[in-house]
């Protein structure tokens, strides 16, 4: 098992139905793109990268752990620290 590790706790919400479809596009517009593609960053001029939605969360551990005890959601009661840890872990450090 490879013992990897993101090197900031960012998790990247790219699964919403908006971001899919707007990568979709823009895939589409570059593979129907007839003429030569001189440079290779000359893509990104073919469809406006402001459409595509990539959002970027930050939390780290500690915030996980505040947020934990100071929460009155039930389902975060009935999770214990270790629990947290590992959901923490789960979505912000492990690749």
């Amino acid at each position: 098992m490879s013992r990897s590790f993101k090197k900031s706790p960012a998790w990247t919400e790219q699964r919403t139905p908006n971001a899919i479809w707007a990568k979709r596009q823009a895939a589409k517009a570059v593979r129907r793109f007839t003429a030569d593609i001189s440079n290779g960053k000359w893509y990104r001029k073919l469809y406006c990268p402001w459409n595509i939605c990539d959002y970027r969360f930050y939390k780290t551990k500690q915030q996980a752990i505040q947020e934990w005890e100071t929460s009155r959601w039930a389902r975060d009661l009935a999770m214990t620290r270790e629990e947290v840890i590992d959901e923490w872990a789960k979505w912000y450090k492990r690749k």
